[in-house]
């Protein structure tokens, strides 16, 4: 009877037990084998994950970046100076992500989405991984849609299109930042999201980038992610990432987006110290020979989407450093064999007052004309043409030898061009003014007017243009047609007739 008790209560509590669901909570959880300078080696953890976010004492987040049999290699996100060999990590069984939508517009962040301009927390609905897959070949469209610098010796030169990733290259202080900023200020009342991602700059550059935004009032439709030098290396190395994601987000909404990684000699720098630290394989895993993979998995991002898959753009101007005017070293050539072309600014026209230092000759475009208004395309062939033999034929008549009379006329027009494609900082020029004075010059309007008297003629054109032939010029532009021939003899005729009266 005992026995038959016994069998039957057993039975009772065993199917208790099957119908109670039992919850274990599993937390995952290793120690710090060894700290050096922002990076760390945590063992055991082996389950962790590429990109996973751990946490260490006092909310330090780190990211792991090197996976081993039994432990892990992570970058610190944040101050880890009060961490220790033996303290406790734990797994988050997340990888890093961050925060997108449109509340993002008009603020400064870190890599994080953690707020730096001193306001309230971001109020995100969503968040994506920082790292992630380019757009299918078969999802994205032709770059055929220019995206307009302001710039005129760029859209006229190296014309940047939608979709496309044009490297900005030169030694320091020769203005390539500027560059980037007046492109971002040129989309001021205009469809385009900006993005610019500042990558280990000192805080005092980023300020000021920002409060040039600001003075434009170009802030309210661009997002500013900032990592400084003082930041930790995988703060640094993850910056252009986070920003791509956010921009990334945008362009899935058919927006059209322009990213600027300022710069990526810092994140190649970064990725060295990280890779060293965590002593890392030389080679295709790591620094040198994996720089052109964490590039290329970045820049790859960039892409005009097809109409049936969003429609969006995102358009990548990454920045890049050189020594001494050297663009054959092992960092700018990498970028260089990744992005479209290259816009090249030369030390020795910055000295020469000539502003923007660009250098046309080692400067291309390889969307070039498909990335054109056909307005611009009848212009600057003749436009080209004449700067490549006026380079060519200066360095000649520096001999003062006698020169026949079309070589003189060649070096005219050539002075009046350079002139005309200088510009001021933070003075973008618009598609239809600089069609006006890029037809003058063509016609040689210009060319019997000294240096002195270029800018205020070029001023002339444009004050003309604006109020005789705006109507028409704008037609241009939207329509995206060519010049008819009658209404160019009459823009050119009022021109004349306005620059003699101004003489």
């Amino acid at each position: 009877m005992l026995k038959k008790a016994s069998r039957k209560a057993t039975k009772i509590i065993r199917s208790a037990v099957q119908k109670t669901p039992v919850r274990l909570a599993v937390k995952e959880s290793g120690a710090i084998l060894s700290l050096s300078s922002g990076t760390a080696e945590v063992s055991g953890i082996g389950t962790a994950r590429m990109n996973e976010l751990l946490i260490f004492r006092g909310n330090t987040l780190a990211m792991v970046q090197t996976l081993h049999r039994d432990r892990v290699g992570v970058v610190f996100l944040t101050n880890a100076a009060h961490l220790k060999a033996g303290d406790k990590a734990r797994r988050t069984n997340r990888v890093l992500s961050v925060g997108v939508g449109d509340a993002l517009l008009g603020r400064v962040v870190n890599p994080m989405g953690q707020p730096l301009d001193g306001k309230e927390a971001v109020p995100v609905r969503q968040t994506l991984p920082i790292e992630q897959e380019s757009a299918p070949i078969m999802h994205r469209a032709p770059v055929e849609t220019p995206l307009q610098t302001g710039i005129k010796a760029i859209d006229a030169f190296i014309p940047i299109g939608r979709g496309q990733r044009e490297l900005i290259l030169g030694d320091r202080q020769t203005g390539k930042t500027a560059i980037a900023v007046d492109t971002i200020i040129n989309q001021k009342n205009g469809n385009v999201i900006c993005i610019y991602c500042a990558i280990g700059q000192r805080a005092a550059n980023t300020a000021k980038v920002i409060a040039d935004l600001e003075k434009a009032d170009m802030m309210r439709q661009s997002v500013v992610v900032a990592s400084s030098g003082d930041d930790e290396a995988g703060m640094q190395f993850v910056a252009p990432y986070a920003a791509t994601t956010i921009a990334e987000y945008f362009m899935s909404k058919g927006r059209d987006v322009l990213i600027v990684y300022d710069d990526l000699t810092a994140h190649a720098r970064a990725y060295r110290q990280i890779s060293l630290l965590l002593r890392t394989p030389p080679g295709r895993e790591a620094f040198p020979g994996d720089i052109f993979y964490i590039h290329a998995r970045l820049l790859e991002r960039a892409t005009r989407l097809r109409k049936e898959h969003g429609g969006g753009s995102l358009t990548a101007l990454p920045i890049v450093a050189t020594e001494s005017g050297n663009i054959s070293a092992y960092i700018p050539t990498n970028i260089i064999s990744i992005t479209d072309g290259q816009i090249y600014l030369s030390s020795d026209l910055f000295q020469k007052g000539i502003l923007p230092a660009i250098d046309t000759g080692r400067s291309v475009s390889r969307v070039g004309g498909d990335a054109q208004l056909p307005a611009y395309r009848s212009l600057i062939g003749p436009l080209k043409l004449f700067y490549a033999q006026f380079e060519e034929l200066e360095s000649f008549a520096k001999f003062g030898t006698q020169m026949d009379e079309e070589t003189t006329r060649k070096l005219k027009r050539g002075r009046a061009i350079r002139a005309v494609m200088q510009q001021m900082q933070h003075q973008p020029m618009p598609a239809a003014d600089q069609i006006a004075v890029f037809l003058a010059t063509n016609a040689g309007l210009l060319d019997n007017i000294n240096e002195a008297g270029l800018a205020a003629a070029e001023k002339t054109i444009v004050k003309t243009a604006r109020q005789s032939f705006a109507r028409e010029i704008g037609r241009l532009v939207d329509g995206k047609e060519k010049i008819p021939d009658d209404l160019g003899d009459k823009m050119l005729a009022a021109f004349k007739k306005a620059l003699g009266n101004a003489a």
